[in-house]
This record gives C-alpha cells, sequence and structure tokens, in this order.
C-alpha cells in the first residue's frame, strides 16, 4: 500500500500570540459554545476582563449569539486593531505542544496546527481525512459564517482526536519539552486550571508521526472532530464560499484553505469522556411517557422536573443509539412544537439547577460514550446526533489563546515582521 502523504495538508501555520506585557489570565477565555443558558457567566467574566486586551473582545459567546448583527463589526474592528497595534505578534511558524492541567486534576496533551478544509467533510458518509462526530445543523452555520466573513484572523476552539494508541507521539513531545521554547505559562481564569504552551519547530518529524498513525489504513482516516464541529463547519463553508471567487492557483496558498485546531489523543488519560445531558423548556405533560415508550434497556439514568424531582429511566446500554432515539424524539417534539426550545447543559447539578429556574422545564441525564467505540463508528460513515459526548466538564473545555491568519491582511504583517 502506498503511504499517504500529508505534506501540506497538515500545516505548521504561522501563528499569532499576545505581545509581551498583555495579562494571559485576562485575554485568554473559554469557548463560546459554553454556558449557553447561563449569561451570568460571561458578565462575571466580562466584568473580570475589564479594559484589557482579550480573546472576549474578539469572540460572541454563544449565549448572545441572537445579538450578532449588532456585535459583529465591533468584533472586526477589535480584531484589525490588535493586528495594527501590535497586541497581537507573529511568533513563526510552527506547531505548539500545548499542556493542559485542568482544575479537576486531568491533565492532557494537545497539538496547536492547522488542517486544510479540502480534507474535512461533515456529512455522514464522508470518507475524507478529517471527519465530523456529530451531525452538523446546516442552519447553525450562517450565524457563525457572519463574524468570519470579515474576520482577518481566526481564534480556535475546535478540538481533534487523534486515534493514537501505539506510538504516543504527544507524550514523546512531552518528554522533550525542556529542549523546546516555553511561549507561555499561565493560569486560566474562571476555575480553568493551568495552561503551557511549546514552540516545536520540527515540521517534517511531526508529520512523519501523523503518517504512522494511517499507513497501514485503506481509507485513511486521521482526525474527527471531538470539539467545535459548528465552528470547523464554518470554517469550511467559509473556505467554500473563497473558492467562487478565486483562481486554483490563488487557492493553494490562500490563508483561509486551513483551519486552527488542537489536535489530542483519543487515549490520553486526561481526556474524560462525559455526557451532555438535554433540557427541554416548557415540555408539556405527557413529554416523558411517550419517550419512555420509545426507551428499553438495562442501563439506569434520570429524568428531572423541579416539581416531581428525579425519575429513574431505563435506557439502552449502547450510548450512541441511546442518543438517536432520544434526540430523534425531541427533534420531532420541536417540529411540531416550534415554540419549544431545547439546550445541552454539562453536568448533573448544572441539569437539575436550570430546570428548577424554569419549572416547566425538563432534564433528561444521558449516559457517556466510550472511547473505543468511537473511531470505529466513524470509520464506518456514521454521524453522532447532535451533542452525543463532550470531552470534560465545561472548565475544561478549550481556551481561547493562539490566532491564525485568514486574510492577506494578516499575512502581510507576518510578513513585514519577518522582513523586519
Amino acid at each position: 500500500m502506498n503511504r499517504t502523504t500529508l505534506k501540506g495538508r497538515l500545516i505548521a501555520p504561522d501563528l499569532f500570540l499576545p505581545k509581551q506585557g498583555v495579562d494571559l489570565e485576562k485575554w485568554s477565555v473559554i469557548a463560546c459554545d459554553q454556558y449557553t443558558s447561563n449569561p451570568e457567566y460571561w458578565h462575571k467574566l466580562d466584568d473580570l476582563v475589564g479594559d484589557s486586551p482579550s480573546t472576549l473582545r474578539l469572540i460572541l459567546p454563544e449565549a448572545f449569539l441572537d445579538q450578532a448583527t449588532t456585535h459583529v463589526s465591533q468584533i472586526n474592528i477589535n480584531m484589525r486593531q490588535y493586528l495594527e497595534q501590535g497586541i497581537l505578534r507573529p511568533i513563526g511558524q510552527g506547531f505548539i505542544l500545548v499542556d493542559r492541567m485542568t482544575a479537576h486534576g486531568n491533565h492532557r496533551l494537545g497539538l496547536m496546527m492547522a488542517v486544510d478544509l479540502e480534507d474535512y467533510d461533515y456529512h455522514e458518509g464522508a470518507q475524507t481525512l478529517v471527519r465530523s462526530t456529530e451531525q452538523t445543523i446546516e442552519s447553525r452555520i450562517p450565524p457563525r459564517a457572519i463574524i468570519r466573513r470579515q474576520a482577518p484572523i481566526e481564534l480556535s476552539h475546535v478540538m481533534l482526536l487523534v486515534n493514537d494508541d501505539t506510538i504516543g507521539m504527544l507524550e514523546q513531545w512531552f518528554k522533550r519539552k525542556a529542549e523546546l521554547p516555553l511561549l507561555y505559562d499561565f493560569k486560566l481564569n474562571m476555575e480553568g486550571g493551568h495552561i503551557r504552551g511549546y514552540h516545536i519547530k520540527d515540521v517534517d518529524a511531526v508529520i512523519n508521526q501523523f503518517e504512522m498513525l494511517i499507513q497501514n489504513q485503506e481509507e485513511p482516516l486521521l482526525f474527527i472532530a471531538g470539539d467545535g464541529n459548528h465552528s470547523l463547519a464554518t470554517a469550511k463553508a467559509h473556505w467554500e464560499a473563497i473558492k467562487l471567487h478565486t483562481t486554483e492557483i490563488e487557492q493553494r496558498d490562500h490563508p483561509a484553505r486551513h483551519a486552527l485546531v488542537e489536535v489530542v489523543n483519543l487515549y490520553d488519560p486526561g481526556l474524560q469522556f462525559e455526557g451532555i445531558h438535554r433540557v427541554i423548556f416548557d415540555a408539556p405533560p405527557g413529554f416523558e411517557s411517550e419517550l419512555l415508550s420509545q426507551l428499553e434497556g438495562n442501563q439506569t439514568t434520570w429524568m428531572y422536573r423541579a416539581s416531581s424531582g428525579k425519575t429513574e429511566i431505563a435506557i439502552p446500554d449502547n450510548a450512541p443509539l441511546a442518543y438517536e432515539i432520544v434526540q430523534a424524539y425531541i427533534d420531532r417534539h420541536l417540529e411540531e412544537n416550534p415554540a419549544c426550545e431545547v439546550d445541552y447543559i454539562h453536568g448533573d447539578q448544572a441539569l437539575i439547577d436550570i430546570c428548577n429556574q424554569h419549572p416547566k422545564s425538563l432534564g433528561i441525564r444521558m449516559p457517556a460514550l466510550t472511547k473505543a467505540d468511537l473511531f470505529p463508528y466513524i470509520q464506518a460513515g456514521k454521524v453522532l446526533p447532535i451533542k452525543s459526548f463532550s470531552m470534560g466538564a465545561a472548565t475544561e473545555k478549550r481556551y481561547y489563546l493562539e490566532a491564525k491568519a485568514i486574510t492577506r491582511m494578516a499575512t502581510d504583517i507576518i510578513k513585514k515582521e519577518n522582513e523586519s
């Protein structure tokens, strides 16, 4: 079998980091798709950041996604100002080895890099090098695309999983961390833990390790999207729009062709899978009984209403099947009742708290997937229902920190810096 060549498809990008003197604890903030039903979290974070430079000014938390049209222009202005004023500075080409210790004591490793969006497809049945794990709701892409359309840079909370149970490539690099330049080392705000980043400049060595992981695969699958499915899908949609107005030659080195991601080993012991629970607001009487009529199995979980507390229920011990049944029922209910809403919640207590705040709501506690089942499921061309698993608790999600150019304006800054 011919060895799959990844050179040119996996990129060690020219990344931007804040200049020396910027308070990194205020600069770096959690992924925008967290705490969507808890705007108080974001208000508290806003008070903490104050007037300091921060990625909070470069994103739109999805708790306020309905305000996108009023905030997008200011986000784009902030991005350009951070570049023009030198608040964001290019650090040179390379990968970043990310050393993250969460507040829960989980230690995990990641690798900041960029993947070719030509190698990514989020549709069911895809046979690409990079695939989605979960159903992509295409109606959720346009609001996110509005922000990206005029943005000179991208920040990323996308986390891709690599199926590395053999060579332990990130662990190998971590053992060599003393040889690598330290780029950042600081405490993350809002109980996010601690993070360090090391610059890896030996690009070929890293790419060769990735090639080893897929050398015996007939239909190579290298990465699956663990977090940030819709953000990566938005990057893809943006790139497809750019292709309509550019030549093939221009497309080869266009900065928007490659998307910034953090790659994490599926088998990293610090990576914990958790279920993502459902809360249905204004769930009508009888919602539970009809759903229960479709569920059976030997795994126990529970539903919760403020008026009655927890009710034990039985679901299939096959987690993907449990998600398929529950989500299909919720989707049918939403289609029949457009005024009804659903949200996806991390953590048992958070689920209970939200149901108590909204007495007419119903919470459904969902199980966690097993790691061993994930890659074979996606390799078979399947995708899970939306929000089928979470990689750790909300505070353990990726924080925005690094930035990558997606327009010529930003790459010109890199060129000028390299020439000076």
